[in-house]
């Protein structure tokens, strides 16, 4: 728990034992964390450095805690002082390079990768930088990756980032092909399937993509595209097959099922009701006892459903649709 603020196991243990004693010699020290007395020594230095502990004044070869509230406290400062300081050098970074790459040479907006290890981490990394958005073609013959990252894709969705993804069918066959779909259902990804998916792809915010290069049998690699003609192509691509494929949705019995007329559910219409009756984002929410962003994020899906990009738009096609009538 301490690893955040430079601690590393055995410092953490050995500063939680001085502080559950209050103060123990080194054999003390060492026979309750079952460590070597040396082990137990070096640790107790490193705490010493840190301020978190201190050799005793009163009695020669005892070690004594530092209270946690001051110690722990001013390491705490000191590492938001150095987070702010990373920020802020971050951001004038971007701000260099956005000023850099204006007008970025050909050369620069494309990059490729090579090598099992260096694609997947890659791949990882375009996820984990991802802030509003990862739309993705998944085929059922990955290279260098299998699907999609979990654990990725839970730390992307834990900081708000939607997902929407298209599935090759034969995906589904694959031994963990419904175990993933489960868990991308459960954390409320957009999920669709068609029979046969292009190519693999993966677009986040936008800005970049990553598609393979090669085929099976060859060594992995891919190109990471950066904001171009080529990039908003890709874009393209995604979005045809999006409108072209099936939602997925998972029974109680655990298969994977094609819904073949996608519409609105109850909670959609509901949103949509109050929204058409004048109602904010914010009140649709409360009434309806739902998050903000979900409502956000059923109002984007309805508009994706009915192929509009205006709320206006949403509200007319909604009548022609039937999906709320006049009273």
């Amino acid at each position: 728990m301490l690893g955040a603020i430079g601690l590393d196991e055995a410092q953490e243990s050995t500063y939680r034992a001085l502080v559950a004693l209050g103060a123990a010699e080194v054999p003390d020290l060492a026979h309750r964390l079952t460590l070597p007395e040396a082990d137990t020594e070096r640790a107790l230095r490193r705490l010493e450095r840190q301020g978190l502990a201190a050799q005793s004044s009163a009695r020669t070869g005892r070690w004594v805690a530092a209270p946690p509230g001051v110690a722990l406290g001013a390491l705490l400062t000191q590492q938001r002082h150095e987070l702010e300081q990373a920020e802020l050098t971050a951001a004038l970074l971007a701000q260099e390079y956005r000023a850099e790459a204006a007008e970025p040479a050909v050369h620069d907006l494309v990059e490729v990768v090579t090598g099992t290890s260096a694609v997947a981490h890659r791949f990882v990394q375009l996820q984990l930088g991802a802030t509003a958005e990862v739309c993705a073609l998944v085929t059922g013959h990955p290279t260098a990756i299998s699907g999609m990252d979990d654990e990725a894709q839970e730390r992307a969705a834990a900081r708000g980032v939607t997902y929407r993804v298209v599935l090759e069918r034969d995906v589904l066959t694959l031994p963990t092909g419904i175990v993933e779909l489960s868990a991308a259902l459960g954390r409320d990804e957009q999920v669709r399937v068609v029979e046969d998916v292009p190519t693999k792809l993966v677009i986040a915010d936008r800005t970049i993509a990553m598609v393979p290069l090669t085929g099976r049998g060859a060594e992995p690699a891919a190109l990471v595209v950066h904001a171009s003609g080529l990039l908003e192509s890709l874009t393209g691509l995604f979005e045809a097959v999006w409108r072209e494929a099936l939602p997925l949705r998972l029974g109680a019995d655990g298969t994977a099922s094609e819904d073949g007329t996608p519409g609105p559910d109850a909670t959609d219409l509901q949103v949509l009701s109050l929204l058409l009756a004048g109602m904010t984002d914010a009140s649709v929410a409360k009434q309806l006892e739902l998050g903000l962003r979900t409502v956000q994020r059923r109002v984007k899906g309805l508009m994706e459903l009915a192929g509009v990009t205006t709320r206006l738009q949403l509200g007319w096609h909604a009548y022609e649709r039937g999906w709320v009538a006049r009273r």
